[in-house]
Order: structure tokens, then C-alpha cells, then sequence
């Protein structure tokens, strides 16, 4: 749930997701749509479903245990270099490290070398006898991600009350190397609704929206001819940012009583399915119209 979400939006969903599935044996055998639907608001739902098919995984073949070996638990769906690691040393006190953006920060400022640099091939490949000098491997893959985020912080690291600005290249370094920002992309997009009389939209999963692929959206182009636009009405213009994506939508319309096959009629305001945060966030300004 943490990844690319910040700890205070993760905890009420945590909290309610733990208490409907309180073992790994409950979440194996839970409905993909009840997953979902606890997950909705948090986006990225790929991670949701990955979560499910782990689970089903780890109960099956490894009689309900994690894996030891971080090669082994990678195998498992959307697990990753930083996801097997953590959980290697979290659980089974493995000598190793969570690359985390925080962390990443903490070895490239020790080090002074560009972030981009730091990762788990090089990280596999430095002296790591004096990183691991300590029996609390899990204690210390935990202290890392914090030193990064509360003191080898982002924007003002508090380098006067570092226990380890001795030995920090960063510190004593005139040449600095530099934050590299984060590259913002920003995407223009027609958003086309076939709406009924009776309150509804229609929906499709054959998007050409790539980080919401699979689920249920409007008509979406990035560009459309002014001649095709004529049955068209623009309800309004407004923006959504989704992670480094700012979003430039124009939100068209009109009243159809026929969609296309590969179409579904979907009420705007009584809907109790799973609906993600973006499409949700366009039945509110299509229900001004009705």
C-alpha cells in the first residue's frame, strides 16, 4: 500500500484492510472485486491485485511461509528488488539493504555520488563487511529508510545533528552533487461520455489510458479532429494529477440512447462497484446534468 503513497493516506485503508482479512489464509481465498473495492481511492490497483495472487502463492506452495532466499521471493508476483529485500530482512534478519528513494539519498550523500547511480547492482557490488557490522539486520534496514527521511532528509538535510557526518563525502564536499528533480509529465486528453436519460455513462475497459488499464473509463483520446467533435457538447476543461502526470482534460458529452458493443451502461449515482478515483472523479462533474 506504501508504494508511491504517503504512510498518513495508507493508514484508515490498512486499518480496514487488516481487520476484513486478518490472515494470509482469509486473504487467500477473497473475491478480486472485495479486494478492490477496499482498495479504491488508493489507485495503482495493479499492487492489489498482485497482493491476491501472492497470497494464493505463499499458501499453496510454501504451506503459508514466505520464502527465505530474496531470488525466491522476487518470484512472486510484483515483488521486486526492493520489496524482497525489505521483506528478507524484516522477517528472516537477512544482512541487506531497502532501496528506497530515502535510503538510495542516505549511500549517494555518504558516498557524493548521483542517486541514479545508486542502486542494487551497485549495491551488491560495494564492501558492504563495515554496512553490516551489527547482528539487527532488520532493526537496521528500518533505521535506514528513517535516518533518510527524518534526518538525510530531502530538502534541508540537518547535517549539524548527523552521527555520521565524520565519514559523510557529502558533508565534507564542496562540490555537491545535485538533487535530480523528478520529470513531470504533462498529457492532454479528450474525455468522451455517452450519458443516458436515466443517469447513467457509459464505460469501457479498451482505454488508451495506460496507467488505468483494465478498468472501466470513458472514451479517452489524446487528440480528436474538430470534424469528429460536432456531436459533441464540452461540459468543461479542468486538470488531475496522477503521480508524475499532469493531466490537461477537456470533458465532452452527449445523450445517447446507443453505445457502442464493447460499451456497458453504469448508473452515476447508485453504483456500489468498484470504481477507481479517476473515473469516479468524472461522475461527480457529469452529475451536474442530471
Amino acid at each position: 500500500m506504501l508504494q508511491q503513497t504517503q504512510v498518513k493516506t495508507v493508514i484508515p485503508y490498512f486499518k480496514k484492510f487488516t481487520k476484513k482479512f486478518c490472515n494470509l489464509d482469509s486473504l487467500s481465498k477473497a473475491n478480486e472485486n472485495k479486494i478492490l473495492k477496499l482498495w479504491e481511492g488508493l489507485g495503482y490497483y495493479r499492487r492489489a491485485r498482485n497482493l491476491l495472487a501472492t497470497s494464493k502463492i505463499i499458501v499453496k506452495k510454501y504451506n503459508s511461509k514466505l520464502p527465505r532466499e530474496i531470488d525466491e521471493i522476487k518470484t512472486l508476483p510484483g515483488v521486486g528488488d526492493y520489496t524482497s529485500n525489505v521483506l528478507a530482512a524484516l522477517i528472516y534478519n537477512t544482512p541487506t539493504l531497502a532501496l528506497d528513494g530515502n535510503v538510495k539519498r542516505v549511500i549517494s550523500r555518504i558516498l557524493n555520488k548521483e542517486v541514479s547511480k545508486i542502486d542494487f547492482k551497485y549495491f551488491k557490488n560495494i564492501n558492504r563487511k563495515n554496512l553490516f557490522n551489527t547482528s539487527r539486520n532488520s532493526d537496521f534496514v528500518e533505521a535506514m529508510m528513517e535516518f533518510g527521511a527524518l534526518i538525510c532528509n530531502a530538502k534541508v538535510p540537518k547535517c549539524e545533528i548527523c552521527p555520521i557526518r565524520k565519514d559523510c563525502r557529502f558533508y565534507k564536499s564542496k562540490k555537491k552533487i545535485k538533487k535530480i528533480k523528478k520529470e513531470v509529465v504533462n498529457k492532454n486528453l479528450n474525455i468522451f461520455c455517452y450519458l443516458s436519460k436515466k443517469g447513467e455513462i457509459a464505460l469501457t475497459k479498451k482505454n488508451t489510458l495506460g496507467f488505468l488499464k483494465e478498468f472501466n473509463l470513458p472514451k479517452i483520446e489524446t487528440s480528436k479532429s474538430k470534424n469528429k467533435l460536432k456531436n459533441w457538447k464540452l461540459l468543461l476543461k479542468y486538470k488531475n494529477a496522477i503521480s508524475n502526470k499532469k493531466l490537461n482534460i477537456n470533458l465532452y458529452y452527449q445523450f445517447s440512447k446507443n453505445i457502442p458493443n464493447n460499451y456497458s451502461w453504469y448508473s452515476i449515482k447508485n453504483n456500489n462497484e468498484f470504481i477507481p478515483s479517476f473515473t469516479k472523479k468524472i461522475f461527480k462533474k457529469v452529475s451536474v446534468l442530471f
